[in-house]
């Protein structure tokens, strides 16, 4: 029901709130941060008082106790006068002239946060009085002839007023006129510092409205005395475009004024000696510091020294002038005040946000006052400061304009307040502030928008003083004009300055501590004007600042008659002129301006020079014009300059867009062209592009280099040689040699374009000199070519050398070096003058032979080999140079022509004549083909002289030799078998160990050139499989030799290549025993086996195993030969004939080992195999047959039977996952094994086995519900409170209800009835059968609704019928060890739980609370059951005392230790485990092996509690093993043992007898095999980053395994490193940035991990690679199986042990983690936590524990 607020109002009833006055006033008071707030507040009250004076005193104890209270008596003229700063003040009085205190001002001083509702005051929020009362705790006030005393009452926190009259006194006292304020203080305490104190109290008088007069006293002297007159106002024009109205529409300013003031002042010189708080300002803090001379680098180290000064010689003291303190200074100060009337409009939503936040209606009318110190005024103001000495300086310096940016300049409202202007002088206007009148208010909406639309006013306000002083300095420079130019210098210096100073005056820094009060009024400043219009003085006076330029110091060289800032003016400020420039107000010179100059007037050489320097400049700064943009700008400038020069006498003018061409002096093709002889118009000149780097001027300028190219154009250009005859080529061979030199000189530096240029130019012109006159070059001889004498030789008139570049020009113009060699070969060669030694020398000489020619001789027929002796020399055949080789021995040895050098000389291989044949030709040595050639030959000595020298000089005359472009031919000397033969580079081999595969190898004497050669040392994969595949080996001796001899080279083989091994019948199998042991037949690698494997005696019968060595098994295991069949292979033999199978492994025991193999890794079965699987009888069922054939059937407690086994179908097999129903149906129906590995959903499940369950269905039948018995309530009762117990337990699969859903409404109901039966009817393939017995309870639930559990009241119920029945519908599989733990949490007292570990302490918590409240006899009944549980305990004590103490799991000791010794306790509780196994004989029942207890019926009373107890507990005890023997939970039963059960064990196969007591026990044969499952299980973890399970769901109950389950853990796994064949994983939790740290942070540690790991390893028989390091921060995981790969946590490791083993005790961590594996190994076999794993476990640790123990023994 929901009730409204008016209703529950109206019910009600009221209570008022307090107050505590003290507290509050505090809190107001301490928002006054500011000095002097009490005269602050008490001057505005008495200015809204209208006050013409106010006196003030500070009096002392001493003056207080004097009779006489007249101002201005000394009783005591002639005593030393006290220190201000620290004689102690016990009273203040303020006194003012104003009207006296009204009824309803008497009433409102009352009155906390009254404040004055008049419009016209500046007071509002009733809070200035009560800042007395930071001073006094009792004011007092007294006004005309009443007064009003303050007090605490009883001096607590609440605040009272005492108002009375005054005594009668006459009717002229003087007295009675004034309002008295007076403040005992608090504390005695010093004046305030009094020159402070008269400096603020000086611009507090500048804006009273009313008050003129201020006097200060102590005791009875007067100290300072401020009078303020204010003259006539003057009346100032609006400008038109000027916007007068505020943006918001709430202010207009109606009119503006401007009214001087002047303040004088009457101070004691006392004041000035008391000093000030306050440090004293530079007065002209933006004076010009002074230039040093020197430079740069002397001001910067002046300025780096002037830091710490350094000493200088003491000066005589200057005699100091007396001061009477009791003098009367007297000074002054003259300002301007401009003053806006302002008329207000305001909403009426404003309006009432306004008197909500002020109390009063805000005015109509209203004044915006600003003090603005003009430059004249300023100055005056700094030279009356020299009137008070070197003391504290000015007590108006405050009023004077603030250029210094001190923030004195503050905002008045009515009394200057915390707030800065940013601008250099005060402003008063009826701001709205926050409550401590500090500052404005900018926080309340409505607040905020009055303050904003007044700070437009002070904008407005300022850009009008502005205007006003920037038309004052216009008037006067136009006055002081000289013949329409600028004023005279002082003059115009003069009113820079005075623009400059309003300049700074107006320049808006950050303003305090609100930074929008300066921002605001900037803005308002510059927009006020419509046309966006800003004076600016210049070069040419005032101008608007759009026609104003900040001047470039590059442009005012050519730039002269555009009005640019004054320098002064950039100088002194430039926050106003930034701004300017921010809002594009004011620009830089543009280029329309300088286009504008040069179209006026032409420039000068100097003039040109600047501007193109200037425009050089600019494009090299942009960076962002596009091409086309920047061509177009370029071309209007070029256009617009006109150049004028001198050429002597004569002024020539040159228009600049006619250049195209510049003089580049330090070119190396153009520098020495001669500047005296003819240069063409379109060149730049000199006298300007000297001084210019010639690459700026082609960068940004149209122009190209003028170089010897364009000069000779010029010069041969026959209307240029008509005007200068004496500069003529073809006629002047003076002028003929000085073009040659120019060119010769940058011959070097021209590119074959050019050079072919100027071969064109002068290749039909007569300018070269010879001996016979002006020829062409290709008329003309070189000066050495003396053959004949009648040649036309160069000769120069001048001299100039023939050499170096001069000889390079000649002969590029084809000035001719030597004879036609066709003349010389006529003349000299045919005659047979010359031999070819004397010939080759001439060609020798002749160093400049082209192309040509070389091709000439090369093909020329001109050189005789040499003939053996003896053989006739007439008319010998000649041949060209390339047909013969060198005359050396080593060529005559192998029979190639030799060239015929003669007797004359010695050939030398090096000299030039070699060279030059070379050159045209000779053959230095034989080709590689000619070579081979030689060496494939037929004879024998050539053949291996010609080998040798192939090996002799490959490295140096054949680098590129590859023999495998020669495969073709058999050159090689290599042997077969024993035969010397010759073969190509595919046959032969260089290892000799080949040979016996049939290869031929390279003889032995070369073998040591094998490489050099780049001969093989093995056959190639290919030519391996193929021998092998057309010869494979003929004997077990042969094969073992090749396989081994293979082996070596099994990486050779690619994976392919070894797949085709596989498939080929390589490997020789022998007959049987019989056949002598001789090769019949070969098989493929895949399909053999090696011997070696555990199950070779069953495998044998079914699969080929052969053994040919380890080296050779090697090679065959590469090829795909196993160890040992695979799982898919294994499934296909039993597929082809299951019985044959079965026949074959030896029975059921081995039959079932093959079917765990196979459970195990059926997920390595392909789909096809799987489908097929579940189609055959290949899985082992087993039938119970009663040996009394006349049983009842209802008789189900009768367990005498004979096991039949079959193979059957997988639908023809059910999983007995119902005990009962299958002790009712078992002799009907075939069964799987009862074990996990078989039974689960990932084998007989997952094949088509059907669940027991889902085949039965249970009817129930009842008898009448009985209402009267208690006994439903109390079961209901006993379930919900042990329910989460057993589900705390209970982790290894989810329930399909979760429990706050059961214990919530009536989701969960018992019922009660007199009897109940269930009928069972199995409807399985063709059978139909129904069996029926009386039940004590049953559970029922119809769809998803209520679970309903009904009990029988005929009987005592049975806690495991109750069990059984509820796991079927809590569980989707529940198992029959399930139902016996929750017997047991059912049938046992709590106290008993406890004691076994259990977590009771919130049943008991409960329990406790309900009895507190329950009644005397209950409390009577629950004491005695304490009693008996008391009693209970202490039989169990007993009972644990009559225990071995070597048996114990945990001791007392092992409790209160976080960590125990893992060498201790852990391993003796695992050896005494061991002892109670082995010394279990025939008459002790080995409860490590005892079948799983019978359900028991439902008439025989519950097990013994110890029994119950014990199984319970070894489900808990799992989570210990290998934590060092700390248990998950703490225990106080020593008596706890290992798990007694082992579910899923198989009798013998054909057995009749009755299994009893330990003949039941399962062969070790059947251990053993599981073991070797498990251990082969283990692999290497392939992923990267393993991923958190989070799918399994677990009630809140229950909690994480905490050893070694990982579905709770957060988080993922992520591979970070390998250390050796160990992978290290690194938790999520850590970046993986901190990895490569980590690593070199832990390795030390991780190495030692790993020696324990592999030392253990070793003890399992595991592959290390199986083993993985993982870490995490926290958590309780110490190891986990992870689909066979095992991980083990390296932080419990580090923290545990890694300190002892780093110091050489390995012991305890070999214990450690000796259990730990174990732990994670019985993992593979069983994957939840209960006895069987258990017994695994166990079994392991038995199995491998005399390994173990000689490891230990080592230690």
């Amino acid at each position: 029901m929901v009730l409204s607020k008016e209703s529950l109002w109206a019910t009600g009833h009221d209570e008022t709130v307090e107050v505590n006055q003290r507290a509050l006033i505090d809190k107001v008071l301490a928002r006054y941060s500011g000095e002097f707030t009490v005269f602050r507040e008490l001057l505005q009250n008495s200015d809204d008082a209208q006050s013409k004076a106010v006196e003030i005193h500070f009096e002392t104890q001493r003056h207080l106790n004097k009779d006489s209270t007249e101002p201005g008596v000394d009783s005591n003229p002639e005593g030393p006068l006290s220190d201000l700063k620290t004689t102690l003040i016990h009273q203040w009085t303020f006194k003012n002239n104003g009207i006296l205190f009204r009824d309803e001002d008497w009433s409102r001083l009352k009155k906390i946060a009254e404040g004055n509702p008049d419009e016209e005051k500046i007071g509002a929020f009733g809070v200035g009085f009560y800042s007395l009362f930071s001073v006094t705790e009792e004011p007092f006030v007294s006004s005309g002839d009443q007064w009003m005393g303050f007090y605490w009452k009883d001096k607590k926190d609440q605040l009272y007023a005492r108002r009375g009259q005054l005594p009668e006194s006459s009717t002229d006292d003087p007295s009675r006129a004034w309002t008295s304020f007076t403040m005992a203080l608090r504390e005695p305490a010093p004046m305030p510092v009094a020159f402070d104190f008269t400096r603020f109290l000086a611009s507090s008088i500048t804006f009273m409205r009313h008050l003129a007069e201020i006097t200060v006293y102590f005791d009875d002297k007067r100290l300072a005395k401020l009078t303020k007159n204010t003259g006539l106002p003057k009346q100032l024009a609006i400008p038109k475009n000027f916007k007068n109205r505020s943006p918001g529409g709430m202010m207009t300013v109606n009119g503006v004024e401007t009214t001087p003031i002047s303040i004088q002042a009457e101070v004691m010189k006392w004041i000035y000696l008391s000093g000030t708080e306050k440090k004293p300002r530079p007065e002209h803090a933006f004076s010009k510091p002074t230039t040093s001379k020197g430079g740069f680098f002397s001001s910067l180290f002046s300025s780096l020294a002037s830091a710490p000064a350094t000493p200088r010689a003491l000066t005589p003291a200057v005699p100091v002038e007396v001061v009477n303190p009791l003098d009367i200074s007297y000074t002054g100060v003259s300002l301007s005040v401009f003053s806006a009337s302002i008329q207000v409009q305001v909403d009426k939503k404003t309006t009432a946000e306004l008197v909500r936040s002020t109390k009063k209606n805000p005015p109509s009318k209203m004044k915006f006052e600003l003090i603005y110190t003009a430059k004249a005024e300023y100055d005056s103001s700094v030279k009356e400061d020299t009137k008070v000495g070197n003391f504290s300086g000015s007590i108006f310096q405050g009023l004077r304009a603030d250029l210094g940016r001190t923030g004195d300049a503050k905002v008045f409202i009515g009394h200057s307040t915390s707030q800065s202007t940013g601008i250099g002088g005060h402003i008063a206007a009826r701001f709205i502030p926050t409550v401590e009148r500090e500052s404005i208010d900018f926080m309340d909406r409505y607040v905020a928008v009055w303050n904003k639309e007044l700070l437009y006013v002070g904008g407005f306000l300022s850009r009008v003083a502005y205007e006003v002083e920037l038309r004052a300095v216009q008037q006067q420079w136009e006055a002081s004009s000289v013949n329409d130019g600028p004023p005279k210098q002082d003059i115009r210096t003069q009113l820079i300055a005075r623009v400059l100073h309003a300049l700074k005056f107006f320049e808006f820094h950050e303003s305090h501590p609100s930074k929008q009060v300066s921002e605001d009024m900037r803005n308002a400043f510059f927009s006020c004007s419509s046309l966006a219009e800003f004076p600016m003085i210049s070069s040419a006076g005032v101008r608007s600042c759009k026609d104003v330029r900040i001047p470039d110091p590059v442009l005012t060289t050519f730039v002269k008659h555009v009005p640019m800032i004054p320098d002064e003016i950039l100088a002194g400020t430039t926050a106003v002129l930034s701004y300017l420039k921010y809002q594009g107000m004011i620009k830089d010179v543009e280029f329309v301006d300088i286009l504008k100059e040069l179209q006026a007037h032409p420039l000068s050489e100097d003039e040109c020079i600047a501007c193109l320097k200037w425009w050089i400049t600019e494009s090299s700064r942009d960076q962002h014009t596009s091409q086309d943009k920047y061509i177009a700008i370029r071309t209007q400038l070029l256009n617009a300059i006109i150049i004028t020069t001198s050429v002597g006498e004569d002024v020539k003018i040159l228009p600049l867009n006619t250049i195209k061409s510049y003089f580049n002096p330090r070119s190396a093709t153009g520098s020495s062209i001669p500047l005296d002889g003819p240069l063409p118009d379109f060149l730049l000149p000199v006298s300007i592009s000297k001084n210019f780097k010639p690459e700026s001027l082609s960068t940004c300028f149209p122009w190209t280099e003028f170089n010897v190219i364009r000069w000779l154009i010029f010069i041969c250009d026959p209307k240029e040689t008509a005007k200068y005859p004496q500069y003529d080529l073809n006629i002047s061979p003076i002028w003929a040699e000085k073009v040659i030199g120019v060119i010769s000189r940058g011959w070097n530096h021209l590119g074959e374009e050019s050079k072919a240029k100027i071969k064109d130019l002068l290749g039909n012109k007569t300018c070269i000199p010879t001996t016979n006159g002006m020829k062409i070059p290709s008329e003309a001889y070189f000066p050495n070519v003396n053959i004949f004498p009648d040649l036309p030789v160069v000769t120069f008139p001048l001299n100039l050398s023939i050499k170096g570049n001069v000889e390079k020009f000649l002969q590029f113009v084809e000035v001719r070096k030597h004879v036609d060699l066709q003349l010389i070969f006529h003349r000299m060669v045919k005659t047979n003058e010359w031999t070819v030694m004397d010939l080759v020398k001439y060609l020798v000489s002749i160093r400049d032979l082209d192309a040509d020619e070389v091709q000439r001789l090369q093909r020329t027929s001109a050189f005789p080999k040499e003939m053996p002796s003896g053989e006739a020399t007439a008319k010998r055949p000649r041949f060209t140079a390339s047909q013969l080789y060198p005359p050396n021995d080593v060529f005559r040895s192998l029979g190639l022509p030799i060239l015929d050098w003669g007797d004359q000389a010695k050939w030398r291989d090096r000299s030039d004549e070699a060279k030059f044949l070379y050159k045209i030709g000779l053959q230095r040595y034989p080709t590689q083909s000619k070579l081979i050639e030689l060496c494939a030959g037929t004879d024998e000595k050539i053949r291996a002289t010609a080998f040798q020298y192939l090996i002799d000089h490959i490295d140096s005359q054949y680098p590129t030799f590859d023999p495998n472009d020669f495969r073709e031919h058999r050159f090689i000397p290599a042997l077969k078998g024993s035969h010397a033969c010759l073969a190509n580079i595919t046959e032969v081999y260089s290892r000799s160990q080949w040979s016996s595969m049939g290869f031929m190898i390279l003889q032995p004497k070369y073998q040591v050139h094998a490489n050099k050669l780049k001969i093989r040392e093995h056959p190639s994969a290919g030519h391996l499989i193929t021998l092998l595949r057309s010869k494979p080996p003929e004997s077990h001796a042969q094969a073992v030799e090749w396989f081994s001899l293979l082996a070596s080279r099994v990486n050779d083989f690619k994976t392919s290549d070894l797949d085709v091994l596989a498939r080929f019948d390589i490997v020789p199998i022998a007959g049987d025993k019989g056949s002598d042991g001789l090769v019949n037949r070969w098989l493929p690698p895949s399909q053999c086996y090696l011997r070696g494997g555990g199950k070779e005696s069953f495998h044998s019968k079914l699969f080929t195993f052969v053994d040919f060595g380890p080296s050779a098994n090697a090679f065959l295991t590469a090829c795909g030969t196993k160890s040992q069949p695979s799982v898919e292979e294994v499934a296909r033999i039993l597929l082809n004939d299951p019985h044959h199978f079965y026949e074959l492994s030896g029975g059921t025991i081995y039959f079932l080992d093959e079917l765990r193999n196979l459970a195990i890794n059926s997920r390595s079965l392909s789909s096809t195999t799987m489908l097929r699987m579940k189609r055959a009888p290949i899985l082992l069922g087993l039938k119970r047959k009663p040996r009394n054939q006349k049983k009842n059937d209802d008789d189900w407690d009768e367990d005498e039977w004979d096991i039949v086994y079959d193979l059957k179908r997988p639908d023809e097999i059910i999983v007995a996952d119902d005990t009962n129903a299958y002790q009712a149906f078992g002799d009907s129906l075939y069964a799987a094994p009862q074990e996990d590995i078989l039974e689960g959903v990932s084998f007989y499940l997952h094949l088509g086995s059907q669940r027991l369950s889902n085949v039965v269905r249970e009817v129930h039948e009842a008898s009448a519900e009985r209402f009267d018995t208690k006994i439903a309530q109390e079961i209901r009762a006993l379930i919900l409170e042990r329910l989460p117990l057993f589900l705390h337990e209970h982790t290894h699969t989810s329930t399909k209800v979760s429990f706050s859903w059961l214990n919530s409404g009536n989701n969960f109901v018992v019922k009660a009835f007199g009897k109940l039966a269930v009928s069972k009817q199995l409807n399985f393939g063709g059978i139909r059968e129904i069996r029926k017995q009386d039940a004590s309870a049953v559970s029922k639930r119809q769809g998803s609704g209520v679970i309903e559990l009904w009990i029988a009241t005929n009987a005592q119920p049975d806690m495991y019928e109750v069990a059984t029945s509820l796991n079927r519908l809590l569980f989707e599989s529940p198992k029959t060890n399930d139902a016996l733990l929750f017997m047991t949490i059912l049938s046992t007292d709590l106290r008993s739980l406890k004691r076994r570990g259990y977590n009771v302490e919130r049943i008991l918590r409960q329990q406790k609370e309900a009895k507190l409240a329950a009644s005397t006899a209950e409390a009577a009944r629950l004491k005695k059951d304490e009693e008996s549980l008391a009693k209970q305990q202490q039989e169990a004590k007993q009972r644990a005392a009559s225990i071995s103490e070597k048996s114990s799991l945990a001791s007392r000791d092992s409790q209160a230790t976080l960590l125990p010794d893992p060498a201790g306790s852990q391993l003796m509780k695992t050896f005494q485990n061991f002892r109670n196994k082995l010394n279990a004989g025939p008459g002790q029942p080995n409860r490590e092996r005892e079948l799983p207890p019978p359900p028991v019926p439902h008439d025989s009373k519950p097990l013994p509690p110890q029994t119950l107890d014990e199984y319970a507990m070894n489900q808990k005890y799992l989570s210990s093993v290998g934590q060092g023997g700390q248990p998950s939970r703490p225990s106080t039963d020593s008596s706890i043992a290992e798990s007694d059960d082992f579910p899923g064990s198989f009798p013998q196969p054909k057995s009749s007898k009755k299994p009893t007591g330990s003949s039941t026990a399962i062969p070790l044969d059947n251990i053993k095999r599981n073991i070797d499952i498990a251990l082969e299980s283990c692999k290497a973890e392939s992923g990267n980053l393993l991923q958190n399970r989070e799918h399994m769901q677990k009630i809140k109950e229950s909690t994480d395994d905490g050893y070694c389950d990982i579905s709770g853990r957060r988080g993922n796994l992520h591979n970070i490193a390998e250390l050796g064949s160990v992978k290290i994983y690194l938790s999520e939790e850590v970046p993986l940035t901190e990895a490569q740290n980590f690593m070199l942070a832990k390795h030390e540690a991780l190495a030692r991990f790993c020696h324990i790991m592999k030392a253990l390893a070793n003890v399992y028989r595991l592959p290390l690679k199986s083993l993985h390091i993982f870490f995490d921060v926290e958590g309780g995981i110490i190891a986990f199986n992870r689909n066979g790969s095992i991980f083990l946590n390296f932080r419990y490791y580090e923290q545990w042990h890694d300190a002892s083993v780093k110091q050489g005790n390995l012991q305890s961590a070999y214990i450690s983690w000796y259990f730990s594996l174990a732990h994670e190994i019985a993992h593979n076999l069983v994957h939840p936590h209960n006895s069987e794993h258990e017994f695994y476990f166990s079994a392991l640790c038995e199995h491998h524990m005399m390994d173990f123990t000689r490891l230990l023994g080592g230690q």
